[in-house]
C-alpha cells in the first residue's frame, strides 16, 4: 500500500514542486517502456531541435540591436513556473530587479507538455507564494509562428530547452542566456545531454549564477559570460537563537539527482552513530516514502517563512551540490548555521566564505566534520560571526552586477 501511494503521489509532488518541466523530463525516461510506437518527446520540441543549425550564423547575429541609453524591452522565455521551483523563484527575482531599474519585461512560457497551461493557477500561485516577487511583466505562451512581440530588444533564454526558441525567433533582438546550472549534466550521456550542451555554443551572451558557471562556459565553449554573486535575503534569514543548538539540517531532495540524496544518507547514518542525541531534520521534499535507516524528522517542503525558525535550531547544515552550488549555504550562514558542503570548484568558485566547511566527498569525513561543529566551545559566538560574514551580501548587489553586465552588452 505504501509503495502504491508513492507511485501515485510522486508525479503530483514533482509537478507541484518543480513545475511540469521536471515532471515531463522524468516521464520521458520511462515512456519507451509503456508507449508503442515510441514517440520522441523531450523538453525541447522536436521541430525546434531539427530546425536549429548553430554551425551557421543566425540572421540575428549579423545585426543585433543595440540600445545606447534608456530602458530595454526584454522577453524572457521560460518553462511554466512551479510553487517550489527555486530556479523560477530566482529568475523572477531578477525580472523584478530589471523592472525596478526601468526595463520593460515580458514572459513567454515554452513547454512540450500537451496539457494546457492554466494561467489562472500560475497567476494565483505567483501572487500568493512568498518566495515569488510581484512583477509587472505580462505572461503568455510562446508561439513560434508569432515569436516575441515587435519592439523586443533583448531575449533571454532561461533553461536549455528555451534556448532553442530563443535562437530561432525571427526578431533581431540581442540574445542572452540566464544560466543557473550546467544543465547538460542533468541527463545521462545521450541525446538530451548533447542538445543541452549545444545551447552553450549558440552565441548567446551568458549571465550566470556564480563564477563557476561563467568560467566553465567561457573556457570550455568560448561563450561570452558575466556572472552575479549569490546572496541571502536578510528579510527571511537571521540569527534569533543565542543558545547552543542540538539539531542538524539536511537539504533532502531525492527527486533531484545533483543534490546526492543517497550519498547524504550515507553521511547521516555515520553522523547518527557519532551523535545519537542530535536531531536530524530533513527538508526540501517529503521523504515519508523513503526507507531511512536512522531516526529523523521529516519536515517535507517548507514555506520560505518557516525556514529561519528551523535553521535557528540547527548547528550544522548538510548541503550537497554536484553541479552549481545551491543558494542554501549562504542562507544557512545568515541564520548562524555552519554549512557542510562537498568540496569542488563548482562550490568553491561560487563562495569562498571562510565559515563554509568544504569537505572531500567521503561520507565518513563529512560526518566527522559535522560532528566537530557540535563540539566547538565557541558555537554561539561563531553563529553570530557567520551571520555577520554575509550581512553585506545582498540580492540588490547581485542585481547591480546583473544589470551592469546586461546593459554593457546591450550597448554593443
Amino acid at each position: 500500500m505504501q509503495r502504491a501511494a508513492h507511485v501515485v503521489l510522486r508525479p503530483i509532488r514533482i509537478a507541484r514542486a518543480e513545475g511540469t518541466r521536471s515532471l515531463i523530463a522524468r516521464g520521458f525516461a520511462k515512456a519507451g517502456a509503456i508507449i508503442t510506437p515510441h514517440t520522441v518527446t523531450m523538453l525541447v520540441a522536436t521541430e525546434d531541435a531539427e530546425r536549429l543549425d548553430w554551425t551557421e550564423p543566425a540572421p540575428w547575429q549579423a545585426d543585433p540591436i543595440t540600445v545606447d541609453q534608456g530602458p530595454v524591452d526584454i522577453a524572457w522565455i521560460m518553462s511554466p513556473p512551479g510553487l517550489e521551483s527555486g530556479g523560477h523563484q530566482n529568475l523572477f527575482r531578477f525580472i523584478d530587479l530589471a523592472e525596478k531599474a526601468g526595463h520593460r519585461c515580458s514572459i513567454y512560457l515554452y513547454t512540450t507538455n500537451t496539457t494546457p497551461v492554466s494561467f489562472t493557477d500560475i497567476r494565483s500561485m505567483l501572487h500568493t507564494a512568498a518566495a515569488y516577487p510581484e512583477v509587472s511583466a505580462s505572461i503568455e505562451m510562446y508561439d513560434r509562428d508569432q515569436g516575441v512581440r515587435a519592439g523586443t530588444q533583448a531575449i533571454f533564454a532561461t533553461g536549455w530547452e528555451t534556448a532553442y526558441p530563443a535562437y530561432l525567433d525571427k526578431s533581431n533582438a540581442r540574445r542572452f542566456y540566464f544560466v543557473q546550472d550546467y544543465e547538460a549534466s542533468f541527463y545521462p550521456l545521450g541525446t538530451e545531454s548533447l542538445l543541452a550542451e549545444n545551447t552553450y555554443r549558440f552565441g548567446f551572451h551568458g549571465i550566470t549564477a556564480g563564477g563557476w558557471l561563467a568560467n566553465k562556459l567561457s573556457t570550455e565553449f568560448g561563450m561570452n559570460t558575466d556572472h552575479f554573486d549569490f546572496a541571502a535575503d536578510k528579510t527571511h534569514y537571521s540569527v534569533t537563537n543565542l543558545e547552543r543548538r542540538n539539531e542538524v539540517f539536511f537539504y533532502a531532495r531525492p527527486v533531484t539527482a545533483r543534490r546526492a540524496f543517497e550519498f547524504g544518507l550515507l553521511v547521516l547514518a555515520e553522523f547518527a552513530r557519532i551523535k545519537p542525541d542530535v536531531r536530524i531534520n530533513f527538508a526540501g521534499w517529503d521523504v515519508s516514502n523513503w526507507a531511512i535507516p536512522f531516526e529523523h524528522t521529516n519536515l517535507a517542503s517548507l514555506d520560505i517563512s518557516e525556514l529561519n525558525a528551523v535553521y535557528n535550531r540547527c548547528a550544522a547544515g548538510l548541503v550537497l551540490s554536484l553541479s552549481n552550488m545551491s543558494l542554501l549555504p549562504l542562507e544557512l550562514l545568515s541564520s548562524g548555521v555552519t554549512p557542510v558542503v562537498n568540496d569542488g570548484p563548482n562550490n568553491r568558485l561560487v563562495s569562498d566564505n571562510a565559515y563554509i566547511e568544504y569537505v572531500q566527498a567521503s561520507p565518513l569525513a563529512i560526518a566527522r566534520k559535522m560532528a566537530e561543529v557540535f563540539d566547538r566551545p565557541d558555537a554561539v559566538e561563531r553563529s553570530v560571526a557567520m551571520s555577520k560574514s554575509v550581512a553585506t551580501s545582498t540580492w540588490s548587489d547581485s542585481g547591480d552586477q546583473f544589470l551592469a553586465a546586461f546593459e554593457r552588452a546591450m550597448r554593443g
